[in-house]
């Protein structure tokens, strides 16, 4: 290894067992293997992994030669080269893992269990992995000592401890050189054991119940209730699903970031809002609003309902009262549209009533005024925004109940100010003609060469408009210039009539189809 400093803890794990084996040749033999006793067992839930970074590894168990585990005898023959069944690497020192074995059971020799007894004279021949005080690697001692550990900053509680232990298999893997300098306690072991996304995993929780425990092994799971006990002060195995749903919703002290982290991407946790429903909400007075109770989905839901009611009941207000209501139910519902429960589908009358406002503003006086060219002038500067604002509204709808609602809502406002203006613009055309004249009469367009026309059916001006928005945003030169559309405005009339070729195109004026 030279040395050098590597980046996992593995890596480190593996250096300091081999390296134990050093010897000098001038005054010593070559040892006959590596001694690991680990009476407390603490290190064996890693050794799997170990063997497949150490291929000298041996384990004292059950005879399994496939995983390099036998009795003490067989592990005898193997490190003599006497058993076919494994065979070590011939320039490595071979590592023998002793669980449930200390260095004073092997030094014990007239009272050394039966079972121990073939390995006992290795103590002499062999090396003991172990401190430098001669004492047998601990998991702590291992990660704490500057002098053949990692020499880490580690707390040493019994609640550190164990949550250590059941972790280890997922600090085998950590990087070095981020661990230097960090205070490693509990909470960051059960950290690592419960994905290193504790937040994540409480949502998960409250969003699968029974499942996401199931899901989990055993030591996870442990991980999971020592980290919600101290960081949250609640424990997922004493207290119930709701009890966590009723906290989020709260969103107090420490749940407060757990809310948070909710509404950054509550898709991902469809079931949370039911787990609220079933929770009982704090009670409602005359100051309740999105602040006091937006994190309950049951006030949102009340809230859409009243909204409903209100808009509903638009059909039978004069046009001013209406508009007047409108902006006001504005002012009420608005904030809601800034709740979680809006990007969920759960407010779409408060995201149709932003319009439904913006409608109410732009009808405020009829384009009723001025010549033709007025009217032309007044529809391109805001009245395309009242029709533009009509389709959005209907956009945040997808049920027939509140689609009657926002129909009844633009009905009381948008109607009135489109047949004032309409009937004025009818009455400067009976005056004099339609400034856009019969097809046949308007003159040929010219193009460029290479240029290319594209005619799109059913685009209305205010379309247009929010096509010319989307495309100045991706970076688009936009150039503007509204004409009149040929009459009657159907694509058998109006596409012709831009067309490069229309001077070829022969109709009579008035016929069957139009």
């Amino acid at each position: 290894m030279g040395g050098e400093r590597l980046a996992a803890v593995i890596d480190r794990l593996v250096e300091s067992l081999r390296s134990a084996a050093i010897y000098n040749p001038d005054v010593q033999v070559a040892p006959a293997c590596i001694l690991w006793p680990d009476r407390d067992r603490q290190w064996e839930t890693i050794i799997l992994r170990l063997q497949n970074e150490l291929p000298e590894l041996l384990v004292l168990g059950d005879y399994d030669p496939a995983n390099r585990t036998g009795p003490g005898i067989w592990l005898r023959c193997v490190i003599a080269e006497k058993i076919g069944d494994v065979v070590l690497p011939g320039n490595i020192f071979p590592i023998i893992y002793l669980p449930g074995v200390s260095r004073q059971d092997l030094r014990a020799i007239e009272t050394c269990p039966e079972h121990l007894k073939p390995l006992a004279e290795l103590q002499y021949r062999g090396v003991i992995w172990s401190q430098v005080n001669a004492k047998d690697w601990t998991i702590l001692a291992f990660l704490k000592s500057d002098q053949g550990g990692l020499g880490l900053n580690v707390s040493q509680d019994n609640k550190t401890k164990n949550a250590m232990q059941l972790a280890l298999h997922r600090l085998l893997d950590e990087d070095l050189d981020l661990l230097k300098g960090k205070h490693l306690d509990k909470d960051y072991f059960n950290t690592l054991l419960t994905s290193g996304d504790p937040v994540r995993d409480l949502l998960q929780w409250i969003d699968q119940g029974d499942t996401f425990k199931a899901e989990r092994g055993k030591n996870e799971w442990s991980g999971f209730v020592e980290v919600c006990e101290s960081q949250l002060a609640f424990n997922p195995d004493a207290d119930a699903v709701l009890t966590a749903a009723s906290k989020l919703a709260e969103g107090e002290g420490q749940w407060h970031p757990v809310w948070e982290r909710f509404c950054e991407a509550p898709n991902r946790y469809p079931n949370i809002p039911a787990r609220i429903r079933q929770c009982r909400m704090p009670d409602l007075d005359l100051f309740s609003n999105a602040k006091t109770h937006g994190s309950w989905p049951q006030w949102n839901q009340s809230q859409e309902k009243i909204l409903f009611k209100s808009l509903i009941s638009l059909k039978d207000l004069p046009e001013h009262k209406a508009r007047q209501r409108i902006l006001e139910l504005e002012r009420d519902h608005r904030d809601r549209r800034k709740l979680v429960w809006a990007e969920m589908g759960e407010s779409q009358l408060a995201l149709a009533l932003k319009y439904l406002a913006g409608l109410a503003e732009y009808t405020k006086n009829p384009i009723a005024a001025g010549t033709v060219e007025d009217v032309c002038a007044m529809y391109c500067n805001f009245g395309w925004k009242a029709d533009a604002a009509v389709l959005k509204a209907l956009s945040c709808i997808n049920n027939k109940d509140n689609g009657e609602a926002v129909i009844a809502a633009i009905r009381s406002v948008y109607l009135p100010w489109i047949e004032q203006s309409a009937r004025y613009f009818q009455k400067l055309i009976s005056q004099s003609l339609y400034p856009g004249g019969a097809g046949y009469h308007q003159k040929n367009q010219h193009y460029k060469n290479g240029e290319c026309i594209l005619f799109v059916d059913g685009l209305r001006f205010d379309l247009a408009k929010r096509l010319m928005g989307g495309l100045s945003q991706k970076g688009y030169t936009i150039e503007e210039k509204p004409v009149w559309s040929a009459l009657p405005t159907l694509t058998a009339t109006c596409k012709p009539a831009v067309s490069p070729v229309k001077g070829f195109i022969t109709g009579d004026e008035v016929n069957t189809d139009f």
